[in-house]
């Protein structure tokens, strides 16, 4: 009696272990629109990163996947560039990390969806640790065309112009249109100022 206790006893322990393994999950999102991923788990951890999904004539699959394979160390013989931490969903298709960090958050890849290189390497850990079986990858939405991108662009573009203008700003011409303002020094001796006057390039107080 007691030894059939107990191996009842243990058939629930395990029970409960796999229902608990069964819940333990990773959810992955990538939003095409906003180039944007978010990332939640069941043990409460959750991210939002930025991405870079296929640029233009080349396409990043819609759709709900599973991680087929994990390579830690990936080379593309096709594209000729490095793939680390890559968790491939589809075919050839894999979210990875990538070197070209200034080009997240807009279509730049031939497909595959790039990550900064610490992100990429905590979702590898994460999936490694929940497995793949309990991992889930959806990827939706619509690219938006490259305007907005090329807008971002110009604007930078412009910030830097303006910067840079105003970095070269000849301080003493700025100094003179100053003092040249009616009113700048208005004449009096309260405080013992007297008006002031141009000579050869230079400012004086004018007696």
């Amino acid at each position: 009696m007691l030894r059939r206790c107990l191996v009842v006893i243990a058939a629930m322990v395990a029970l409960l272990g796999s229902s608990g393994l069964a819940l333990a999950r990773v959810e992955i999102k990538v939003d095409l629109a906003s180039q944007r991923m978010t990332v939640n788990t069941s043990g409460g951890e959750s991210y939002n990163w930025a991405v870079s999904s296929g640029r233009q004539g080349y396409r990043t699959p819609s759709g709900a996947y599973r991680p087929q394979r994990l390579e830690k160390k990936w080379y593309s013989r096709k594209y000729g560039g490095n793939m680390p931490n890559a968790v491939f969903f589809h075919g050839g298709y894999a979210i990875h990390a990538t070197g070209e960090t200034g080009r997240l958050g807009r279509p730049a890849s031939h497909g595959c969806v790039r990550l900064h290189p610490a992100h990429a390497a905590k979702l590898f850990s994460l999936v490694q640790t929940y497995g793949k079986g309990a991992t889930r990858i959806a990827i939706n939405g619509v690219v938006p065309d490259g305007s907005q991108f090329a807008k971002t662009r110009q604007d930078r573009t412009k910030v830097a112009l303006a910067k840079a203008k105003r970095k070269n700003t000849d301080w003493a011409t700025a100094r003179g249109r100053v003092l040249e303002r009616d009113g700048f020094f208005a004449p009096g001796t309260a405080m013992g100022f007297q008006p002031v006057s141009r000579s050869s390039g230079d400012w004086y107080l004018r007696r």
